[in-house]
C-alpha cells in the first residue's frame, strides 16, 4: 500500500487479508478429489494405476477496499466472474 502497488496471490483467500486479488485452487473441490483418490487406494487400487488430474475449479476473490485505496477501478465484467467481492 505504501508504494501503491497492486498485489496478487495464488492463495485463494489472500484478498480477504488485504491483497487486491487472489485466485487459486478451490480448497473444497481439491479436498473432494483427494478424498476420491484416498477412497480408491484404501479399497485396493494401486496408486500407479490411478489417473493424474489437473485442477479445474478455481476461486477468485477481489478486494474492492484495496482497489479503492490504490485508486483502481475493477471492470464490472471481472467483478461478475469473481467468486467473492470484498467491499
Amino acid at each position: 500500500m505504501k508504494h501503491k502497488l497492486p498485489s496478487f496471490s495464488g492463495e485463494p483467500t489472500a484478498a480477504s487479508a488485504g491483497m487486491l486479488t487472489s485466485c487459486g485452487a478451490s480448497i473444497p473441490a481439491s479436498c473432494q478429489r483427494a478424498a476420491f483418490f484416498v477412497d480408491r487406494i484404501l479399497r485396493g487400487a494401486r496408486p500407479a494405476d490411478l489417473p493424474v488430474e489437473t485442477i479445474t475449479a478455481f476461486h477468485l476473490e477481489i478486494n474492492l477496499k484495496t482497489a479503492k485505496a490504490l485508486g483502481l477501478t475493477i471492470p464490472p465484467s471481472l467483478l461478475a466472474r469473481a467468486d467473492q467481492v470484498i467491499e
